[in-house]
């Protein structure tokens, strides 16, 4: 067994999840769990995922008899990544990309870095064709990320690696928190403690738009800011977050994607 795991929730998408897996290199030492949130389409082929990953590692599957959502599947991972003692616990969705060394890369950050408990990545944005969209280049030291997670997420989902010492003092996923499940378990670990991102681009996502942050968009900015005024106090941050998610709700998807686009 590794110090590390990838754990990787999956429904209804074996392509995304082959590719994801193909993408870890042969010199990465880490093993893999996959949670399927009751995937009653497209289910996974067990055999031909094991063949595709190169990694120094094994994979391990668990299957939740319905679909319950992305947070009930990353919380069931937990229980079982705790229970087998792991001490790094990284992320990543069906249909992202690791690029260069990135596992080793992070673990060797965290380990000489002991004050940091979560680090994540820059990240290149992809189409569903693998088609260049825009970089996201995400800030580097612990204040600054604390700060600016008012704002938005400073720690993109499937390029984390955390220490699993964090389930011990924030828990969990939480689950009121609908469709930004991510953004309030890393405000939760930010406020007890130091977060950091590695400045190189190692981790390619893919922007579908069937997916949950442009589906489910007004839904997740609400959960959004419904964190923010959790853990809100009178300061430039907060109050300027919350005027920008407001902001938000009523914005068309179109516009900041160009936006995006044209900042990157």
């Amino acid at each position: 067994m590794n110090t590390t795991v990838l754990l990787i929730p999956h429904y209804n998408n074996p392509t995304g999840l082959l590719n994801s897996l193909k993408s870890i290199g042969v010199d990465q030492a880490i093993d893999i769990l996959v949670v399927d949130d009751g995937s009653r389409q497209n289910r996974i082929d067990e055999a031909l995922l094991n063949a595709a990953f190169r990694g120094q590692g094994e994979i391990s599957y668990e299957y939740l008899p319905q679909n319950k959502g992305i947070e009930y599947a990353l919380n069931r991972g937990l229980e079982i990544i705790q229970s087998r003692g792991y001490q790094w616990i990284a992320r990543l969705d069906c249909g992202d990309i690791c690029l260069g060394n990135r596992f080793r890369l992070q673990q060797e950050f965290l380990e000489q870095h002991p004050e940091v408990k979560i680090v994540g990545t820059n990240v290149t944005a992809a189409d569903t064709e693998g088609k260049f969209l825009y970089h996201i280049c995400m800030p580097e030291t612990a204040t600054e990320i604390a700060n600016k997670m008012y704002f938005n997420s400073m720690l993109i989902h499937p390029t984390v690696m955390f220490s699993a010492e964090v389930l011990q003092t924030v828990g969990f996923y939480p689950t009121r928190y609908k469709w930004a499940e991510d953004y309030a378990f890393f405000f939760e670990i930010v406020q007890k403690h130091q977060a950091a991102n590695i400045g190189q681009y190692l981790s390619q996502i893919e922007i579908n738009d069937s997916g949950i942050s442009i589906s489910k968009r007004k839904i997740q900015v609400r959960s959004r800011i419904a964190v923010i005024r959790k853990h809100f106090y009178f300061g430039f941050y907060p109050i300027y977050g919350l005027l920008r998610n407001y902001i938000l709700l009523y914005v068309p998807y179109k516009v900041i994607f160009f936006i995006k686009k044209f900042k990157r």
